[in-house]
């Protein structure tokens, strides 16, 4: 059978946006800011071909089907992007309005990458008993250099259905067994374009006869070895029915291996650079999952449930030549160790008066009666933020220990029902928008807990907050120091889901079905995580010059995940 496909999706886009001089979308400033206007207009053109040949065989209870493919895609991205402020007047918002133009904002550029691919598969059954596929496939992608353009992944899998063989006869209260198990490589090539290359700064001015011209300089180091970053992932799971298949159960364990990260590395500043994309690196991650379909009951009344777990963890096992870790703004990837840990001083109270100052580690010239208070990890008597006698150690993990999900669907008669829960336990989340929305010397609206901060030995408040008498010199340690005091336990469970429909049939010749329902999402959520909105968040997106895979759970207040209620009919006619 011979297959082929061509896609092509195009999207126009003009964005205008004007940003008035009494709004803003940052959460620590505290007087009103220039107006902005801003106009984008883009392109993407996105071309996709995929062409398959197909060749299936059935020789008794041999079954066989070879597949060999070639795909090819190309992305492309046209922008031109205008950007003007200080305006006089905030309802004048046209770009051309504004009095200054401003160059960083304003630009035009194209991206483009292509992937091409090579792909074959094999798979053979015998009986529908003994499975086994084979698969490898070629991909080269533009992204990377000249040398390593090209990735080779192949992956193997096998099953065998234990149930069907004679000697399972016997075993009454088993209908069904498979055992699974797979090996394969897959490649990762998300690093963004020309990444590999070394890019040129146009925007560089050189002064030449006492004269500013403009110019151009290299601003990226190239890398022609920069190349795909690989995982190399084992499976094996089970798969039994229980009393005729009323109990469903499945596992699945999982052992991957991550190697030539893609990850941008520091160099030495005596090369005029800051960074250098490589590929550097190797990480293990491994875990179980567990999950049990049941049907409870069934007739007029009928219940179904599907309940899931899963323990996940994972290892450094090496980064670059001679580095044994890599610091962030607020965690640390040690090998060893989970990546991503949070890093910093552990919190330990107050100084809660004069005597409990002078007998306690400070931080010299800042440490004061109502300051917060650090754990002297090294034992120098001295607190140390940072350099040769740091005492910061790691203070949190930000993955769960475990996640699970409960699903529960009822029907009776023509009313039906459905409740799903799930939920993470013991992962940490750093309360990252403290520093603005706490900020004990700042002039901005704060969480209503700071009203409860130490304010002398005879009022020393909850215990979460320190003295604000000092000024920044005193409350900067708080602020600025990443310390367990803004570590907190994210466990939750939410109901994601609850809905209730009821079903009519055959209404009058003129429709087969008709189904009221009414549906809640993101009912409630039960959590001790008071810090921020919502707990079930994974990173700061970079936003704090951390950003990226290894700096997880960090809160910054994203937009709330909404409560929708929703009234709907479906009709089947």
């Amino acid at each position: 059978v011979l297959k082929s496909t061509f896609n092509v999706e195009v999207l126009d886009n003009r964005f205008l946006f004007f940003n008035p001089s009494t709004a803003t979308n940052n959460i620590n400033v505290s007087i009103p800011t220039t107006a902005v206007s801003i106009r984008e207009d883009y392109r993407n053109f996105i071309w996709l071909n995929e062409n398959t040949a197909t060749y299936s065989k059935t020789l008794g209870p041999h079954s066989f089907e070879i597949l060999g493919g070639l795909s090819n895609q190309k992305y492309r991205h046209d922008r031109t992007r205008v950007q003007s402020d200080t305006y006089a007047d905030d309802r004048i918002n046209a770009v051309q309005g504004g009095i200054n133009i401003n160059k960083g904002g304003t630009n035009s550029g194209v991206e483009e990458w292509t992937l091409t691919s090579l792909l074959s598969r094999l798979t053979y059954d015998f009986n529908q008993k003994y499975l086994l596929t084979a698969s490898i496939r070629g991909d080269g992608s533009s992204r990377f250099g000249a040398e390593n353009r090209w990735g080779i992944f192949p992956s193997v899998s096998a099953g065998w259905v234990i149930s069907d063989e004679n000697f399972f006869t016997n075993i009454n209260s088993l209908s069904f067994a498979k055992i699974r198990a797979s090996y394969g490589v897959t490649g990762n090539n998300n690093i963004g374009n020309y990444t590999s290359y070394a890019l040129i700064n146009n925007t560089v001015n050189t002064v030449f006869n006492d004269n500013v011209r403009a110019g151009a300089a290299v601003s990226s180091l190239s890398n022609p070895n920069l190349g795909w970053e690989t995982t190399k992932q084992f499976d094996i799971g089970l798969d039994l029915g229980i009393l005729k298949d009323r109990i469903q159960f499945v596992y699945d364990y999982y052992n991957k291996t991550t190697t030539n990260l893609l990850y941008s590395v520091q160099v030495a500043q005596e090369s005029g650079f800051g960074n250098f994309n490589d590929n550097i690196g190797e990480i293990n991650f491994w875990g179980h999952e567990f999950s049990v379909n049941s049907f409870n009951f069934s007739g007029d009344f009928s219940w179904t449930t599907n309940a899931n777990i899963s323990f996940n963890r994972n290892k450094v096992i090496e980064l670059a030549d001679g580095i044994d870790r890599v610091y962030g703004r607020f965690h640390i990837t040690q090998v060893g160790q989970p990546f991503g840990q949070f890093y910093g001083l552990n919190f330990d109270g107050f100084y809660m008066n004069q005597a409990d100052l002078e007998s306690s580690p400070q931080v010299p010239g800042r440490s004061t009666v109502g300051s917060i208070k650090m754990i002297d990890t090294n034992g120098d008597g001295i607190i140390t933020y940072g350099g040769d006698e740091d005492d910061r150690t790691i203070i949190g993990n930000p993955f769960p220990k475990f996640t699970y999900g409960l699903v529960n669907d009822f029907r009776f008669k023509n009313w039906d029902a459905s409740i799903s829960i799930d939920g993470s336990q013991g992962n940490k989340l750093f309360a990252r928008h403290l520093y603005s929305t706490a900020n004990l010397d700042g002039v901005f609206n704060l969480v209503e807990k700071v009203k409860y901060r130490f304010r002398s030995p005879d009022n020393p408040g909850d215990g979460l907050f320190g003295t604000t008498v000092g000024g920044g010199n005193v409350t900067g340690i708080e602020r600025d120091w990443v310390s367990s005091n803004w570590i907190f336990d994210a466990s939750y469970l939410s109901i994601r889901n609850i809905t209730l429909g009821y079903t009519i049939d055959n209404i009058q010749n003129i429709m087969k079905s008709a189904r009221i329902y009414l549906s809640v999402q993101n009912a409630i959520m039960f959590t001790d995580y008071w810090a921020g909105q919502n707990p079930d968040v994974s990173s700061d997106g970079g936003l704090t010059g951390d950003g990226g895979n290894l700096s997880p759970g960090v809160d910054l207040i994203g937009y709330p995940i909404p409560r929708t209620i929703s009234f709907g009919v479906n009709l089947n006619f």
